[in-house]
């Protein structure tokens, strides 16, 4: 796969180079333009259980999208948030990313959920991850910039959730609350990540669930 990311860090584009035969799996969504060549098909992505499990606990689109390139051609995806964007190159590994991060990746990646095991406003049941394993290359998105942390065997890193984009399979993780953050809008509660190395992770600059903070108080209230 063929591809390049324009306009990093702040409006991310990725453009997909495809040729006659190949094929890209995108979220709902995600699509920004395409060549005449290229033809869509919608599925419940690892059947109808899968696809209930990712809509239900993993926040995602019940239906995923693949593009099929009939003949050579190019396509475009990009978050709905403004920030960046990362292409992850997999070689039969397996990558843990917020739900909501993932925009597309070769038809080689499985997609599957995995419960990180604490309440958030957002997911409402949990912290939920999607697990991507495979051979191949997945795209992730974040509201920001995307920063990336190599840890070391045995250190140990807090992240609070609003931040969190992804971290390599060897990475433990446990979530827990810290009092006076931002991420647990109306509890004044937030949740943090405490990670383990060894292993990569990403994280990203800004907080959908802070932003939503600040804004809320700033809405105008209707007045019966």
């Amino acid at each position: 796969m063929q591809y390049e990311i324009l306009y990093k860090p702040s409006y991310s584009l990725v453009k997909v180079k495809m040729a006659k035969g190949e094929s890209v799996t995108a979220e709902a969504g995600a699509m920004v333009s395409m060549s005449s060549s290229i033809t869509i098909a919608t599925e419940m992505k690892g059947g109808l259980f899968g696809a209930l499990k990712r809509s239900v606990l993993g926040g995602e689109s019940f239906f995923i999208n693949t593009f099929n390139a009939n003949d050579a051609g190019e396509i475009s995806f990009a978050p709905p948030m403004p920030g960046d964007i990362a292409a992850i190159e997999l070689k039969g590994q397996t990558y843990f990313a917020q739900s909501r991060s993932y925009i597309a990746s070769s038809p080689t990646i499985q997609i599957d959920t995995k419960w990180g095991g604490a309440k958030t406003f957002f997911s409402k049941e949990g912290l939920f991850l999607l697990k991507l394993t495979g051979t191949g290359t997945v795209f992730l998105s974040s509201y920001g910039a995307i920063h990336e942390i190599d840890l070391a065997a045995g250190q140990k890193y807090i992240v609070d959730t609003g931040h969190m984009v992804s971290f390599a399979d060897g990475v433990g993780y446990g979530v827990k609350k810290v009092g006076g953050l931002k991420s647990t809008i109306f509890s004044g509660e937030g949740l943090v990540c405490e990670l383990t190395g060894p292993g990569k992770i990403m994280i990203q600059t800004r907080s959908e669930d802070a932003f939503l903070s600040w804004l809320i108080p700033q809405l105008p209230k209707s007045h019966s």
